[in-house]
């Protein structure tokens, strides 16, 4: 890479920290304030940084723009797909990807087992939002208003006898979820049935999507499902390296 192009990267990094002049951009890169200049007035021309009038620079708006239509234009379906495959060989249950859409959380993409019991679920269709455990990882990155006040508008049908009963138990248990940054389904939908979840993380951090790792009781126990966690875990952080673009 050339000197100039490297320079003119490392000043990006530097005015995301906050506005700043000439000489503290020529001293952060080691270069003469004529250097820093003609970066800065280069950047500017593409509107990369914007001189503000006391002189001092920060970025511009076109760099929000190129960001904001790089993440508009992901998939995170075709992101995320070749990682579901990979967690379902390793496991050999069924594997989900989930999004947030309205009042709905709907499964967009699906792996299945590789054993005979199947889970009966279909891609586009939504899912029981107070028990399973990729709804649980979406909502609960909801802000606390619009997570109450979802909460206290939706139906808790009792599927089994561990569903989630009512809106203060479903904002307990989304809490949890926040704190420990995964989430579970052990027979809440159906009684034979366990699922493990992780969220995907968007560049700013926000959850984008949720996966899960699902089977039949009769196939893998609850307590040697939850051995799975690091290694979804560690899928949902990969998938969110890729779609966000960040190096491991």
């Amino acid at each position: 890479m050339s000197q100039s192009v490297e320079r003119a990267l490392a000043v990006l990094p530097l005015l995301a920290k906050g506005p700043a002049g000439l000489t503290p951009v020529a001293d952060a890169l080691g270069v003469h304030k004529s250097t820093a200049l003609r970066l800065l007035r280069t950047l500017h021309a593409h509107g990369l940084v914007y001189r503000q009038a006391d002189g001092r620079y920060r970025l511009g708006s076109k760099l929000f723009e190129l960001a904001a239509g790089a993440i508009e234009n992901l998939d995170v379906r075709d992101i995320a797909h070749p990682h579901l495959v990979e967690l379902n060989h390793a496991t050999g249950h069924t594997v989900h990807l989930a999004l947030h859409q309205d009042d709905e959380v709907v499964y967009v993409d699906k792996v299945d087992s590789r054993y005979p019991v199947r889970m009966y679920s279909r891609i586009g269709r939504p899912v029981p939002l107070t028990v399973a455990a990729v709804a649980k990882l979406l909502l609960a990155d909801l802000p606390e208003a619009e997570r109450r006040a979802l909460a206290d508008r939706i139906d808790y049908p009792r599927y089994t006898a561990r569903s989630t009963p009512d809106a203060a138990a479903f904002l307990r248990e989304l809490d949890l979820v926040r704190e420990q940054g995964w989430a579970t389904d052990l027979g809440g939908h159906e009684e034979s049935l366990n699922c493990l979840g992780a969220p995907v993380h968007g560049p700013d951090g926000r959850v984008v999507a949720a996966l899960s790792v699902s089977a039949p009781s009769v196939v893998i126990g609850a307590e040697d499902l939850l051995e799975l966690l690091p290694l979804v875990l560690r899928t949902a952080g990969a998938i969110s390296r890729d779609y966000s673009g960040e190096t491991a």
